[in-house]
């Protein structure tokens, strides 16, 4: 394995487990009261509301587009490149006392007012009843993934394992969850895919620690619990930093310069990644610990000689 560091000496995490975990309680707490107080700003997709796909014949000018649009008294329109530099994606919420394509005509009598050289290629309603389908199925897609990797490291490791990485990865749900409440960010499909991507890449993480963790029980026999867990976060330090080092660097790319279609993605993937980083390595690992992880949880008993040569004599 490639190290870009290696320590002599463990550091101990453990130790400091009460503290972590208070500071990781305090922060989900904040998180809930963001939910519950200001709850998420759902974008389009959740709430309906009409989606304009135009086209330029050359690159679109997305402030001077907004600019326009502003001119018709319509509020909250998010535009956006989508695709090319000349084509345009327009959202609009749905608007008391106006139909979707009421909306949509007064943007396109706009825009052709301001350059007569763009053409309406699509234009979709979305409807309340398709945003409270798309919020149900997005839930029922996080507890899906929840379940999965409960069941895959239930499996892979003990029970203990996998409670501790469900507790750590919902840590890292919420706090996004929390973020864009409190910011109140636009929550849309684009988002809930980061979300989703940061489950498996938090998992991933814990996998690493927890593989290293089972490995040391089984090899630093005369070791208390707490020290071989440090030993592993330890070890496994110069490898984290590498690939969390390297991942957000791509993600940070995306957020300063993909522009506003992947901002509010790129931004829940670096709340997701920074947290990650923290809960697999200080929350998980005091959790398992404090699940009273063993030996025994891996390795059986030795037999008494006794029994052992009983069970070894020829019948």
């Amino acid at each position: 394995m490639i190290e870009f560091f290696k320590l002599k000496k463990d550091i101990p995490f453990m130790r400091y487990g009460r503290v972590t975990t208070t500071i990781s309680l305090l922060t989900f707490i904040l998180a809930i009261w963001a939910l519950t107080v200001k709850g998420l700003n759902f974008g389009v997709d959740f709430t309906g509301g009409t989606v304009l796909e135009v086209a330029y014949s050359q690159p679109a000018q997305i402030d001077h587009i907004r600019h326009a649009l502003e001119k018709t008294g319509l509020t909250e329109i998010t535009v956006q490149n989508f695709g090319s530099a000349r084509d345009v994606l327009i959202r609009l919420p749905n608007k008391a006392g106006m139909t979707g394509s009421q909306a949509s005509e007064q943007i396109m009598a706009a825009l052709r007012a301001d350059a007569t050289q763009v053409e309406l290629k699509r234009v979709d309603f979305i409807g309340p009843q398709v945003g409270k389908e798309l919020y149900e199925s997005g839930a029922l897609a996080l507890l899906v993934v929840c379940l999965g990797i409960m069941v895959y490291l239930a499996m892979r490791f003990q029970w203990k394992f996998a409670l501790a990485a469900i507790v750590a990865n919902m840590h890292d749900v919420v706090i996004i969850l929390g973020c864009f409440a409190f910011f109140q960010w636009e929550f849309s499909l684009t988002v809930l895919a980061g979300v989703l991507a940061i489950l498996g890449y938090s998992v991933n993480e814990s996998v690493v620690v927890f593989d290293r963790i089972r490995e040391n029980l089984r090899k630093m026999r005369n070791t208390s619990i707490p020290d071989i867990i440090d030993n592993a976060i330890t070890t496994t330090m110069s490898r984290t930093v590498i690939t969390h080092a390297m991942t957000q660097t791509m993600v940070l790319s995306m957020l300063f310069f993909g522009g506003e279609a992947l901002h509010y993605f790129a931004l829940a993937l670096t709340i997701g990644i920074l947290f990650g980083i923290y809960s697999s390595v200080l929350v998980a690992s005091p959790i398992v610990l404090w699940l009273g992880v063993s030996r025994e949880d891996f390795i059986k008993p030795a037999k008494p000689d006794a029994e052992a040569n009983a069970d070894g004599a020829v019948v």
